[in-house]
């Protein structure tokens, strides 16, 4: 391996698609054993890597040298090899630091709370000290001489301002979970979360809700790639650099998510966008069936809707997870939060609004059967599309022209 990035569970990384879209080397992804990483950092096979979990203090002996900088902080997260002679850095601080300043939240004199005591912790808490924090701490399970435990944090620091995550808690394929409850905490005003798959974890998207500035770890991947890749070949890449791959990974990255009434053409123009941008396409309805053998009118029928709606959370959870896809959901999916959460985890939500005379009432939908029926959910579902939308999108008569409005929505929105 001449180029690459080593840790023990890789399979979520986009560091490979970043690297490429930087210098034309070869970049590996090269999942390492704990018992075996002594032997690799030893036999040097390699012009130089990055170091991702658990690994960014356990390659620090194996080093011959070590920048003052990540000496200071207590973790490596790149390694040059010249000539031989093992030299480590720490550009997460660089691009930990440049996620804090393009949020455009100061953290002067403000009370920083940072969630795990590994290596990338390490690396915030020096961070918020060049950043002028008045106070920080980092949050553990125990207390230690360098941390403080989530239980004394919800006793003595519920004033903190800013929130930090570093832990791996919402990372794929754990999405969903948060490593603290943000709502015993009225004062914060920011939310980082070093976690970029998904691109907005649990925490990220609950900070949001609250209307906090909120930002997940996609921007610190790349803006660390390309002081990484920097390092690597010795020479400098041009201004902007880090904006537009960043604009490029969160485009091909993104899912495109289609609500609205049934009837609306999520699905007829969720096929057509999805051609054209290259994306699968993914149905929840169509899911469920293939789950469950029935169709969601034969669930509703035979169970009622609150099995239905149980079994459209399975099939939102499991779509949700996919990256670069299309996805046209049921249209009463937007009727339980926990859809809307996942859903946003990965996706741009486009609301299809098509006026009620303009949708179909037809048998195969139970709950909007006649006409009665389709306009008590439309006035019941309104305004939560409306609310959950990132962009929403009035439906013309042209499929052509939908197709367009959609993709212009989210392609400029990214």
């Amino acid at each position: 391996m001449d180029y690459g990035l080593i840790g023990e569970h890789l399979s979520h990384s986009f560091s490979k698609e970043i690297h490429g879209k930087l210098f034309p080397y070869s970049y590996e992804l090269c999942e390492i054993k704990p018992e075996k990483i002594g032997e690799f950092m030893t036999a040097k096979s390699f012009k130089a890597i990055n170091v991702t979990i658990p690994y960014k203090q356990t390659v620090m002996p194996y080093l011959d040298e070590i920048d003052p900088a990540a000496e200071k902080i207590g973790a490596v997260n790149t390694v040059v090899n010249r000539d031989g002679v093992l030299i480590g850095y720490n550009t997460d601080f660089l691009g930990l630091r440049a996620l804090i300043k393009k949020s455009g939240v100061s953290l002067s004199g403000k009370k920083v709370l940072i969630l795990g005591s590994g290596g990338t912790s390490k690396t915030a808490a020096v961070v918020c000290e060049s950043l002028g924090a008045g106070e920080v701490y980092r949050l553990s399970r125990r207390a230690s001489a360098e941390t403080v435990s989530y239980d004394d944090a919800y006793k003595a620091h519920t004033d903190a301002a800013v929130i930090i995550n570093t832990t791996p808690c919402g990372m794929f394929p754990n999405n969903g979970s948060v490593a603290v409850d943000i709502e015993r905490f009225p004062s914060l005003v920011a939310c980082f979360d070093a976690v970029y798959n998904p691109l907005r974890s649990a925490l990220i998207l609950k900070a949001r809700k609250r209307g906090i500035v909120a930002e997940g770890g996609l921007y610190m991947l790349v803006a660390q790639a390309v002081f990484a890749a920097e390092y690597f070949t010795g020479q400098s890449l041009p201004e902007g650099t880090i904006d537009r791959v960043y604009s490029e990974i969160l485009s091909e990255k993104q899912n495109l998510v289609l609500i609205g009434m049934p009837g609306s053409g999520k699905t007829t123009l969720g096929k057509m966008v999805a051609r054209e941008l290259g994306f699968e396409f993914f149905d929840t309805d169509v899911l469920i069936t293939e789950m469950t053998g029935k169709t969601p009118a034969e669930i509703i029928t035979a169970e009622g809707e609150t099995a239905f709606r149980d079994i459209e959370s399975e099939a939102v959870s499991r779509v949700s997870a996919k990256s670069a896809a299309v996805i046209a959901t049921g249209g009463g999916a937007i009727l339980r939060e926990e859809n809307l959460l996942r859903l946003c985890e990965n996706g741009k939500i486009i609301f299809l609004d098509r006026e009620l005379r303009h949708l179909a009432v037809t048998d195969d939908r139970p709950l909007s059967s006649d006409l009665e029926k389709l306009s008590a959910r439309y006035r019941e579902r309104y305004p939560r599309y409306m609310a959950a939308a990132d962009k929403r999108i009035e439906c013309v008569y042209s499929k052509e022209a939908n197709v367009l409005k959609i993709k212009e929505a989210f392609l400029n929105e990214n």
